[in-house]
């Protein structure tokens, strides 16, 4: 009769305990991460009324196809998790006039000025 070896519970406990401590180090990292923004981003307050209508400053926009839009965390979002709620967003707008790409600040970032998070990218 052939034993198989089984690593003894400490071991795998250790082993869960280093490989949570890892993705929580690699969610601190990101959290601290500063995010840029085009050269084209303007500033607003954003309100999805009914997907792909929103609002941004009373306006009525839409999100373009395609579009994307990154939470606090920097992390893509889904737009029917935000409809009705209010949002201090960047965004760009594509060459059809339609809003292709929301990041949702964080507190930090809303009090920044548009002008100073701005790059040269496109």
């Amino acid at each position: 009769m052939r034993t198989t070896w089984r690593a003894p519970r400490s071991m795998m406990a250790l082993l869960l305990f280093g490989l949570t401590a890892a993705l929580a180090l690699t969610s601190f990292s990101a959290a601290a991460m500063e995010r840029t923004f085009p050269a084209t981003t303007q500033r607003g307050t954003m309100v999805i009324v009914a997907y792909p209508a929103i609002t941004i400053n009373g306006q009525n926009l839409r999100l373009s196809p395609g579009s994307r839009i990154w939470n606090q965390q920097n992390l893509t979002q889904v737009p029917s998790t935000f409809v009705n709620s209010s949002y201090k967003v960047n965004y760009t707008l594509n060459f059809q006039g339609d809003v292709d790409r929301v990041w949702i600040l964080t507190r930090e970032e809303s009090g920044t000025s548009v002008e100073k998070q701005r790059s040269n990218l496109k």
